[in-house]
């Protein structure tokens, strides 16, 4: 007896395509994309997550928001690099407010403590009172101040570096400058001998200088004597070459470093020194 027809439509060919589709997509995870070469890992990998390429594919494509292929997605910007300091660091507002608006160098010496004969030297630069903050150009460098540290009124004779804030406007020494923007003084008058507070020879220590304008007239040579606070409250306080030991009210660094800041040092940037104890700065 003939089987009567069923009524179930017979739905091969639905199951003959879907076994085409699956060969298909077999064939795109196993060769991989033109021009490329995938091992049999990263077949292993397309094949179990259905997305085609090396190790880790699958990852950024589950991180993708739905329909939006990962290569469209926007790449994450690199962190910013870190910003200049917009103040000199380490000063306190009041010292801040000392340094000129116009000023575009600063050389900070700051002592270690407020009796201490050794300090720590840093020349910073800015290119404007509106641009960005202070960079440090030169430095650190390590220094030495006068024999009894620092102090806020300095007198004749009492060892102690004035604490402030001072313009830089001439240099001057013994042995011909080194390329400087600044006035510079050569003169044999520079000479000094004798020793140090620690035995030292002071031989030397005034080839090359640069005036701090304490009680001075700024522009000057350094060796004028015109004091214009009295012959009391002392004068004569220089940048100077180091001659390995404490100064009589001066700051010094090392001859090489000597010629880097006369080479550094521009007239046209209004320099000015920073020096004193770091807790005096830091007012």
């Amino acid at each position: 007896m003939p089987v009567p027809p069923s009524r179930t439509p017979l739905r091969l060919p639905h199951v003959v395509c879907s076994l085409v589709l699956l060969a298909l997509l077999a064939g795109c995870g196993a060769g991989g994309f033109a021009g490329t070469e995938m091992s049999g890992g990263a077949t292993d990998q397309a094949r179990g997550s259905g997305v085609p390429g090396p190790p880790g594919a699958a990852a950024s494509a589950a991180a993708s928001p739905a329909g939006v292929p990962s290569s469209v997605l926007p790449v994450p910007s690199p962190p910013a690099a870190s910003p200049q300091p917009a103040e000199l660091p380490g000063l306190g507002p009041k010292t801040r407010a000392a340094v000129p608006a116009t000023a575009r160098q600063a050389f900070v010496v700051t002592g270690d403590s407020v009796d201490d004969n050794r300090s720590t030297a840093v020349l910073y630069t800015r290119d404007g009172p509106a641009g960005p903050g202070w960079r440090a150009s030169l430095g650190p460098w390590p220094a030495h101040n006068a024999l009894n540290g620092w102090t806020d009124e300095h007198w004749e004779g009492d060892l102690r570096s004035p604490v402030g804030v001072f313009t830089l406007t001439a240099a001057g020494g013994r042995l011909a400058p080194p390329d400087t923007a600044l006035p510079y003084d050569l003169s044999p008058d520079f000479r000094v001998a004798g020793e140090g507070f620690h035995g030292e020879p002071l031989e030397g220590s005034f080839d090359y200088v640069v005036a701090i304008d304490y009680n001075r007239v700024p522009g000057t040579s350094p060796l004028d004597h015109a004091r214009p606070l009295g012959e009391e409250r002392g004068g004569g306080i220089w940048v100077h070459v180091d001659h390995g030991g404490p100064t009589q009210g001066c700051v010094s660094v090392t001859e090489d470093r000597m010629k880097e800041l006369l080479g550094a040092l521009d007239p046209a940037m209004e320099p000015v020194i920073v020096m004193g104890d770091a807790e005096s700065l830091g007012r």
